[in-house]
């Protein structure tokens, strides 16, 4: 399609349709997008590309209608056998080299963001909830198993005893062992907040040495701090142990570089601003970011890390990351996460709510 060569260095996706809604052209970069070539797409109505079509359709009408125009509109388009593209449409009439219109389609971010922060809410709250009743439905029980094993051990006459204290002590480990366990389910729910100004840098200095104290070998902890960033209001403890469950996960995840002393983990902080937190607008954030060169979170566990239960090591109780991010939450924050081969990245956003609002000066 010689007419439409520069459209192919372009990095947003475009489409050519003619008036009739067959699509004339793709761009390279709308090829990728719609998992499609342009070989495929061409001459193909654009109802057979997108469920949805008409949402698309109706931008195209408009400018068709009004040549002199040109419509933006964030739209959600559906795809037969494959996920949603949610996007940002512009479209524009054309009359040469064909009279049709051209569609600008670029992802957008804001949309995902927002989409992806309102599913991990939902999903902490929902899952952290089952676990406060899970906890409560075992701990009770717990507690009489644990009780009666060591009625037992005084009851058994003292010539008998030897031989069955290491049953007895089975039993009343093992509950111990569990009833700890329950007690972290339980963390996020057992106190309030108790907040005061909490400097970020103060908590990771803890993790930091935390961490180094624990690995004190093959591990690099990296400090990429914003010194500016003024003091927050939080639990220093609770802030300190979400950090501190996201450090460790890095480490632990990070055994071979440490082994080879190629591990790196870098605390990074920056503010955040004009954002939006669960559907909360703020003005000011902070982004604190817990970054490893560990060989990432594998494929299938990535959509499902803060889950409860759910872990990725030996041994893991899959506690520790849905512990953080229900502290956060409590905190109107959120953590998110992106994860590559050789790079993992958390983000712990917490937002500066009213306190800050008259630092006009620093926005």
């Amino acid at each position: 399609m010689e007419p439409f060569k520069g459209l192919e260095l372009l990095s947003s996706a475009v489409l050519i349709l003619n008036r009739d809604g067959k699509i004339c052209y793709a761009n390279p970069a709308a090829e990728d997008m719609l998992g499609l070539s342009l070989k495929v797409v061409s001459g193909m109505a654009v109802e057979r590309v997108f469920l949805n079509s008409d949402v698309l359709w109706d931008i195209c009408a408009q400018v068709i209608a009004d040549e002199t125009v040109e419509v933006a509109r964030d739209i959600v388009l559906d795809r037969p056998a494959m996920p949603p593209l949610t996007i940002q449409a512009v479209a524009k009439a054309l009359t040469e080299p064909i009279d049709g219109v051209l569609v600008e389609m670029r992802e957008n971010v804001q949309r995902i963001r927002h989409d992806r922060e309102n599913r991990l809410v939902n999903q902490a709250q929902a899952n952290m909830e089952m676990v406060r009743n899970l906890a409560h439905e075992i701990k009770n029980p717990l507690g009489g198993i644990k009780g009666a094993a060591q009625l037992l051990e005084l009851e058994v006459p003292a010539q008998v005893l030897p031989g069955l204290r290491e049953y007895t002590q089975v039993i009343i480990k093992e509950a111990e062992r569990l009833q700890l366990l329950v007690d972290r389910m339980l963390i996020p729910y057992k106190r309030d907040l108790g907040l005061s100004l909490v400097n970020i840098h103060e908590v990771t200095e803890r993790v930091r040495s935390i961490i180094l104290a624990q690995y004190p070998k093959g591990l690099t902890v990296k400090r990429d701090y914003d010194l500016s960033l003024p003091e927050l209001k939080g639990n220093k403890e609770q802030l300190i142990q979400a950090v501190l469950n996201i450090a460790e996960n890095a480490a632990h995840a990070l055994g071979s570089q440490i082994r080879e002393g190629t591990a790196a983990i870098v605390f990074r902080t920056r503010v955040a601003r004009r954002v939006t937190i669960a559907g909360n607008a703020y003005r000011l954030a902070l982004d604190l970011s817990i970054i490893d060169n560990g060989p990432g979170i594998p494929e299938g566990m990535a959509e499902t890390v803060f889950f409860p239960l759910v872990s990725g090591k030996q041994g893991g109780t899959g506690l520790g990351l849905a512990i953080s991010q229900s502290l956060i939450q409590k905190h109107g924050g959120l953590i998110a996460c992106e994860s590559v081969p050789g790079r993992t990245e958390f983000v712990i956003r917490l937002p500066y709510k009213n306190q800050y609002a008259d630092l006009r000066g620093n926005q």
